[in-house]
């Protein structure tokens, strides 16, 4: 093994005289000095311990050798980099990536993945890791261009907003930083030997014994487990995988259980014939994609229903907070998105002051964000009113559950041609069952079914909001 000092050196006696010192750490090392290249190559013979080379070496010159303890047997060679700081330019600066703010109600995440790699080089605010948070993905950007020298988390790892995951070096003059350990031993190897010193210093190197330590065999229990009466009998676990749940995952579930042990859920049904607004998208999809640049879907029309039975019931857009009633003035409507990572909830802001344009572009922007996984704590923050449309997934029939503060939830189910009785004729017709869970602790089933009936006759017939019946 060998140890490269860089320093700027008086002379190669005075520094060689230095280590010398430590004749009982390292026996008799052989040294060469390199005045043009300002290097002095340390080449011990044997092994034994390094420790503690944070002294003085030279009149001026403190070193920064970081301690080390460790036996270096049976390595062929071992490269300690001393840093000093006249020479701290070399390496360029270091700067530290650090976890961002991720919100006001967030104190922590996980850290989920590093989207790059030690030696990548990188661009200012390029995203080089993902913190996994209870409701979002947060980036963490470098905040300057230069190359990753290290990380300093883990994957997995809970982190708070200002914690410290990587360290990147900013290149002098933009030239990637090269490791000095890759040159430093390319300009050892093509040193000279010197045979005769060789000779000597192996004649002066003081026989160290290994004793080869024996461990005590374990001493395992030939007797199998007593087992009790009543103990069942497990499958076999071989096909089993036990992986950790998302940070998102768990908060979804800790909500969904908390929203089951407060409230006082209970669902009613309806029906609806989607034949009218069904009717309506058909003929006028093309104009209205030439003059909004969006699809009018069906999602639109149930906001703009869900808006009008809101103003009818007003009780469903409030909430109960102890021992008091909170009544909102406003309609902010959470449509709820199913993404690979978990359910998330962003919300429409305002949508009793919007036309089904206008929504149609909220939610395609929303929804699209949602799966990047680019959505903002504000952008899911709220909500007086949900929608989940499960008809998308096949669903036929379901119970939603609210989602907490709020007091009801609409759900959505799958559109089936089924016979139905028009005008005294059985014909088929495009239907949909709708479901609303709603508090029973604040509303009654008066105004629930109440509610519902106005979504079903607004959807029915559309013609009802421009009359306002």
């Amino acid at each position: 093994m060998f140890g490269v000092l860089r320093r700027k050196a008086a002379s190669g006696g005075a520094l060689s005289a230095s280590l010398r010192a430590y004749g009982p750490t390292v026996s008799k090392p052989r040294t060469s000095s390199i005045l043009e290249k300002k290097e002095i190559i340390l080449q011990p013979r044997g092994f034994g311990y390094v420790r503690n080379f944070s002294h003085r070496i030279l009149p001026g010159w403190l070193t920064t050798l970081t301690p080390m303890r460790k036996v270096a047997a049976s390595q062929p060679e071992l490269i300690i980099q001393i840093c000093g700081r006249p020479f701290s330019s070399d390496n360029g600066d270091l700067i530290d990536a650090v976890v961002p703010f991720m919100g006001e109600s967030i104190t922590d995440g996980t850290l989920a993945k590093f989207l790059k790699n030690p030696g990548d080089g990188v661009e200012v605010d390029e995203p080089i890791a993902q913190i996994e948070t209870d409701k979002v993905t947060v980036d963490v950007a470098s905040p300057e261009a230069g190359v990753i020298q290290k990380f300093v988390a883990k994957e997995g790892d809970t982190v708070e907003p200002g914690t410290k995951i990587a360290v990147i070096s900013k290149p002098e003059g933009g030239v990637a930083h090269v490791a000095p350990s890759e040159n430093i031993s390319g300009k050892a190897a093509s040193q000279p030997s010197h045979p005769t010193e060789k000779t000597e210093e192996d004649k002066q190197t003081p026989k160290v014994e290994i004793t080869p330590m024996t461990d005590k065999p374990k001493e395992y229990s030939l007797s199998p487990p007593k087992r009790s009466a009543i103990e069942p009998q497990l499958p076999p676990k071989e096909r089993e995988r036990r992986v950790p749940m998302t940070r998102i995952r768990k908060r979804v579930a800790t909500r969904l259980k908390d929203s089951q042990n407060t409230y006082a859920m209970l669902t009613t049904f309806n029906e609806v014939d989607m034949t009218n607004l069904m009717k309506l998208r058909s003929d006028y999809k093309d104009t209205f994609v030439d003059k909004h640049g969006v699809k009018l879907g069906l999602m639109s029309g149930f906001v703009k229903a869900a808006v009008s039975g809101l103003q009818n019931q007003p009780i469903i857009n409030a909430v109960i907070d102890g021992d008091d009633i909170i009544y909102r003035d406003y309609i902010d409507i959470s449509i709820a998105v199913g993404t690979p990572k978990g359910l998330v909830v962003p919300v429409v802001r305002n949508a009793d002051k919007m036309n089904f344009a206008q929504i149609e572009k909220e939610i395609n922007t929303l929804a699209k964000r949602a799966n990047d996984g680019s959505l903002s704590i504000d952008e899911m923050a709220g909500g007086s009113f949900t929608i989940s449309n499960g008809g998308v997934y096949g669903s036929l029939l379901s119970t939603p559950i609210i989602n907490p503060p709020q007091s009801a939830i609409l759900g959505m189910h799958s559109i089936v041609s089924r016979p139905m009785v028009v005008g005294g004729n059985v014909v088929p017709r495009p239907m949909m069952y709708i479901a609303l869970t709603y508090d029973h602790r604040l509303i009654d089933g008066r105004e629930a079914v109440f509610f519902l009936c106005r979504i079903k006759d607004v959807v029915e017939d559309p013609r009802r909001l421009l009359l306002d019946i």
